[in-house]
């Protein structure tokens, strides 16, 4: 039988141990609430961490991404800045961010182009009115010009004219930018014709030398006529604006093996490799065009170039420089553009440089060409005849020779061209013989504009074309 004192020891001894072990897990478990304490103190840092860098990445996405993100549209050669963080990068919220620009981007995309083409027919709209009262203007100054031949409003009106025909041409590129239509339907015109009608819409054109080197006859099909002497209204128009007043402006119009190119060679100061590279851009007419993209002001020159070359087939290449260290532009006619015009039955306007090329007969029997005159000398590439009454035949060796039924002196003022005195000791011309000149350049461009071949007016005397050479040369078919 066990004794009352060995129950009470045991039950003492079974109290300690169970105190013992309570007492054990009791510590265990202040030992870890101290741990959770710590790692809940850790993870609170580490998020306050996170929101702060988050925070930041933010505001670095609004203040520099976006914006850059928003210009990077409109000029693709700037750089986006990368996130704050570099440790951002390819985690999910680098790429949520990455996502955002790119939806920023094609938003402003959109927008940017739907905003420019609500201004592009804006300005279609505005220009058409433009042109239509700048052609009753035009229409109005040619009444003029018809109804009084004093000399001195004969020049003014002239140059009213010009101006006008300025005016004109800039009103006619914003639209074709704009996507709008030439806006002129001509007849099958020698291709001369068109080129010296785009040296005609230029103020300085009395600086441009016209080569040529065509085929008697070489002429354009009738929808390519207006878009080749814009195109080389503003090939010109770029090249007398930078290069000196002093210099010249080469043109060579040549045959190829695919066509015709028209090659313009000025002496100014050329362009850097970007430049270079963005007029080729703009002219080849690959990328869409906007407003925006042209400047404030914009320059719509090269961007018509641009919607011309792609519409019509045309080639354009402003990448060479020239031999006098300006810029080489280049026009490019494919053959079937090109088409041929008999000289006789429709020659080119009498202000048009004839062709250097020697044409040989198909057959012995004579020639009838439009060529050169061997009764009186002339300027240059103008012949015009004295009373209106002449044969037309060729030589034996094939150049195409014009002959006068009745031959009588030539004016003191129609001298051959290396004979000429200097300009320096010309003495003044009087009004008449400004006018008269005038008249004869206004007859030549009122060929050129009705696609026909015409005679100089009545009223201008047979040497107008010789009294002013610098306006012979620039005189051309609008």
């Amino acid at each position: 039988m066990i004794e009352l004192p060995d129950l009470v020891a045991g039950g003492l001894a079974a109290g300690t141990l169970s105190a013992l072990a309570l007492g054990g897990g009791l510590l265990r478990l202040r030992r870890q609430q101290t741990r959770q304490r710590a790692e809940i103190s850790a993870l609170r840092t580490q998020l306050d961490g996170s929101l702060r860098a988050f925070t930041a990445e933010v505001e670095h996405l609004a203040a520099r991404r976006v914006p850059a993100a928003a210009q990077r549209v409109a000029h693709p050669h700037l750089a986006v800045p990368g996130p704050l963080q570099p440790l951002t990068v390819g985690t999910p919220l680098g790429i949520a961010l990455e996502h955002v620009l790119l939806a920023l981007q094609s938003e402003v995309a959109s927008q940017r182009t739907r905003v420019d083409a609500a201004a592009q027919a804006g300005m279609r709209g505005a220009t058409r009115e433009i042109q239509a009262a700048l052609y009753r203007l035009q229409d109005a100054l040619r009444r003029l010009q018809q109804r009084y031949d004093e000399p001195e409003l004969a020049q003014t009106l002239f140059q009213l004219d010009h101006e006008n025909e300025q005016s004109l041409r800039r009103a006619q590129v914003a639209a074709v930018v704009c996507g709008a239509w030439v806006g002129l339907a001509r007849e099958e015109s020698h291709l001369v014709d068109a080129v010296t009608g785009g040296q005609a819409r230029l103020a300085g054109y009395q600086r441009v030398k016209v080569h040529n080197h065509l085929e008697s006859g070489t002429a354009l099909v009738s929808h390519a006529v207006e878009p080749v002497a814009i195109i080389v209204a503003e090939l010109l128009d770029n090249a007398l604006r930078h290069s000196a007043p002093d210099t010249d402006v080469v043109v060579s119009l040549e045959h190829v093996h695919h066509g015709v190119c028209v090659t313009v060679d000025d002496a100014g100061l050329g362009m850097t490799r970007d430049e270079r590279d963005r007029a080729q851009r703009l002219v080849a007419g690959d990328a869409p065009i906007l407003l925006t993209d042209l400047g404030d002001p914009p320059r719509m020159g090269l961007a018509a170039i641009g919607r011309l070359t792609r519409q019509f087939d045309l080639g354009v290449d402003v990448s060479s420089a020239s031999p006098y260290g300006g810029v080489r532009a280049v026009l490019r006619v494919d053959s079937h553009l090109l088409s041929r015009l008999d000289p006789a039955d429709r020659p080119p306007a009498p202000s048009a440089p004839r062709t250097t090329r020697k044409s040989v007969p198909a057959a012995p029997a004579p020639t009838h060409a439009y060529g050169t005159e061997d009764a009186v000398p002339d300027a240059p590439g103008h012949h015009t005849p004295a009373d209106g009454n002449e044969d037309r035949d060729g030589d034996g060796d094939g150049l195409p020779q014009r002959r006068r039924r009745r031959t009588r002196p030539a004016p003191a003022a129609a001298l051959p061209e290396a004979s000429a005195p200097p300009a320096s000791s010309r003495p003044a011309r009087r009004p008449e013989e400004a006018a008269a000149a005038l008249g004869a350049l206004q007859s030549g461009t009122a060929a050129a504009r009705s696609g026909a071949a015409a005679a100089p007016a009545a009223g201008a005397p047979a040497a107008a074309h010789d009294t002013d050479h610098t306006h012979d040369e620039g005189g051309a078919a609008r």
